[in-house]
């Protein structure tokens, strides 16, 4: 077949392809000869050309994109036709539209794709009001079948100091779906994301946990002092029905504090209302209807309680409770719910449920950050299917379902792409068992909320009835779990290891990571774990800091990493790491301002850990080899997954040196002593 020829251009075909996804996308875009409005005509006639003449500078297409606050970004396109003519940059991966003495480069310009585009918004940032805006450059060319490619840069130019028009890249794309309104507002997120560094968007968001977590506990606080009657579950299910009924959906209205009126008509007290919205909400995430009738039952039972909607001074219980749930986490969540946020959220209502509070209790929810661990020792990635058989208010499926997100976001470069796949992890690649019901609906509603992950959270006991299928719509179909995490109640069988000997015998391969009392792997679970290795490989054992769990249980956990489908055999390499320092004080003094602090470099340890196991003795970076071992166990043992690095009692040079230097010092120190008394005897 013969061979195009990548010298000749096909603009028009790629304007046409382009244009193409643009209509299907049902944006209003404008054609070059169109205008858009007549004070970008005139920005655009007014701002040198291409070429350096005056005006005539007309982008192949062009566009107005408002964002949810009512904010106007013009978006501004330009089209080339040859292979590697998108972006012309410096060598410091700098846009080239001028050279060191700050003149126009027009013949880049002129032949690039983003550098023409970065132009055109240049004369908006001169001549008009709009401050920020989307460069887009798009080139094609066919291969030898006469298939088009396409290569895009999307660039956003504003006047910000650290863009000055410059221009600055936002992600990689492969296609414009970006620019549909059910996506244009993450795609914003990014945008907003490009002007922090990395330790800035990290102390954002700790100064963002430290506020929700204080607006949280005066919550509770205030309800509890003040409304009579709310118990434990109610606080939890008002809370819990307010976000929802205030989030809103596709077609319907979110909840306003305005429209409770605390009236006694049937079927349109202050609790109908919410209760109503929470079901269209419902409806409108196809939440299993099995589901959603548990859901509407148990939050019914506290929100149309006739007491709490009798009207008193002109108002209802109800109404007051909402409008305070409204008024005090309200600014957190109607911007955008997070995993950070519900984290936070269900976590802290989770320790409003009494029983939760017996010190006799061996449920512990387990901290995000350690959540995160789990997770990436899993090896979790966008195509993983993952359970957890204790799965508590779901903090260790919701940061599973984080990382699976942000592997997808890094991977998946079309925007429609994207949110298919982010649909199917969340209805299809999780599943999570939960036998008490007050945690098991906490879980169910942390899932609603994160849009919708609800589907295979069941209550059941993952030891009597759960048969390995998913819950619900697709009961007959088998979950095909390839990573599994986990922190059990200890009580249990061998601490918890009953869960992990059921979990990795229904799996044929993948990894799993599970957080418990480290006397499960010293001697109190080996007859589970002697079975456990028959199918599946210990690749380490993680000593973990005494007081991780600190105010709640002082306990001594390890965390333990499987790969599963291969038996363990002796000569197989264990790594055994110390983290009994993993860089975070921790205090639980209830006026602390916060009670966990990154004090030595807990992130990076963190991370190296990861690394370590995954890659080895390679990655020693923080830690020393006193703090990591590889080793080996018997599997016929059980009892020997806690070890250490064997302490050498060889003497060395530097020993011997350091002792005669010990005996130095103190022959010196007692020679001087000696002779201050006798010069004190003299002076007598």
């Amino acid at each position: 077949m013969m061979k195009k020829n990548n010298d000749v251009s096909i603009e028009p075909e790629v304007a046409d392809l382009v244009n193409g996804w643009l209509k299907s996308y049902k944006v209003d875009y404008k054609l070059e000869q169109a205008s858009l409005n007549s004070e970008i005509d005139n920005a655009l006639n007014e701002y040198h050309s291409k070429s350096g003449g005056k005006g005539g500078n007309r982008p192949d297409a062009k566009l107005m994109k408002t964002d949810k606050y009512g904010n106007n970004y013009p978006v501004l396109i330009e089209y080339k036709g040859k292979k590697d003519f998108l972006v012309k940059k410096d060598e410091n991966g700098i846009v080239q539209n001028k050279n060191v003495k700050g003149e126009p480069l027009y013949n880049n310009i002129k032949n690039y794709a983003v550098n023409g585009a970065i132009h055109y918004a240049n004369a908006l940032l001169h001549y008009t009001t709009y401050k920020k805006i989307i460069a887009i450059g798009v080139t094609g060319y066919k291969d030898s079948y006469g298939k088009i490619h396409t290569q895009i840069g999307v660039y956003y130019v504003s006047n910000d100091t650290w863009n000055l028009g410059l221009g600055c890249e936002i992600a990689k794309y492969s296609d414009l779906s970006f620019l549909k309104d059910e996506n244009f507002d993450g795609f914003l997120q990014d945008i907003e994301n490009l002007s922090l560094t990395e330790d800035e968007v990290y102390e954002r968001k700790e100064k963002r946990e430290k506020e929700v977590r204080a607006s949280l506990v005066k919550l509770n606080n205030d309800i509890y002092k003040n409304e009579k009657g709310l118990g434990e579950n109610d606080r939890v299910y008002l809370v819990a029905a307010t976000v929802i009924a205030t989030l809103g959906a596709e077609n319907v209205r979110p909840l306003k504090k305005e429209d409770l009126i605390s009236s006694t008509e049937k079927n349109n007290t202050d609790g109908d209302k919410i209760i109503s919205k929470v079901n269209n909400f419902l409806d409108k995430k196809h939440l299993p209807e099995e589901k959603k009738n548990i859901v509407i039952h148990e939050l019914s039972i506290t929100l149309c309680n006739d007491n709490r909607n009798k009207p008193i001074d002109g108002e209802s219980q109800i109404k007051r409770v909402f409008n305070k749930i409204y008024d005090d986490i309200g600014v957190y969540y109607k911007i955008g719910i997070t995993t950070d946020f519900t984290g936070m959220l269900f976590n802290e209502m989770y320790t409003w449920l009494g029983f939760t509070q017996d010190k006799l209790n061996d449920v512990v929810l387990t901290p995000s950050y350690v959540a995160t661990l789990l997770v990436k020792l899993a090896r979790v990635d966008m195509d993983s299917y993952v359970w957890d058989f204790a799965t508590g208010s779901a903090g260790l499926l919701v940061a599973a379902m984080n990382e699976m997100l942000i592997d997808a976001k890094e991977k998946i470069t079309s925007p429609d792409e994207y949110k298919t796949k982010e649909a199917h992890i969340k209805a299809e690649q999780l599943l999570g068992l939960e036998i008490l019901p007050q945690i098991y609906m906490l879980a169910v509603l942390n899932m609603i909320l994160m849009g919708d992950g609800t589907s295979n959270i069941m209550n059941k006991d993952s030891i009597e009835d759960f048969d390995g299928n998913y819950g619900f719509d697709s009961k007959d179909k088998n979950f095909p779990a390839t990573a599994f995490v986990l922190n059990p109640p200890y009580s249990t069988d061998g601490n918890g290891m009953i869960f992990v000997k059921k979990a990795l015998s229904m799996m044929e391969k993948g990894y799993a990571a599970i957080i418990i009392q480290n006397s499960a792997g010293s001697g109190k679970a080996k007859n589970y774990n002697k079975e456990i290795l028959k199918h599946s490989t210990l690749l380490a054992s993680i000593k973990m800091p005494i007081d991780l769990f600190v105010g709640k249980s002082s306990v001594q956990t390890n965390i333990y990493v499987f790969k599963v489908g291969e038996p363990h055999h002796k000569d197989d390499t264990v790594k055994f790491i110390d983290f009994s320092n993993d860089g975070y004080t921790r205090t639980n003094r209830k006026k602390a301002s916060i009670n966990l602090r990154d004090t030595d470099h807990a992130k990076e340890r963190y991370q190296e850990v990861v690394d370590l196991v995954r890659y080895g003795k390679k990655k020693l970076n923080i830690f020393t080899e006193k703090e990591y071992y590889e080793g080996e166990i018997d599997p016929e043992n059980g009892a020997d997954w806690n070890q250490s690095a064997p302490i050498d009692t060889t003497p060395t040079l530097e020993d011997f040196k350091k002792t005669v230097s010990d005996y130095l010092a103190w022959e010196v120190s007692t020679l001087l002593k000696s002779q201050n008394s006798e010069d004190e005897s003299l002076k007598k």
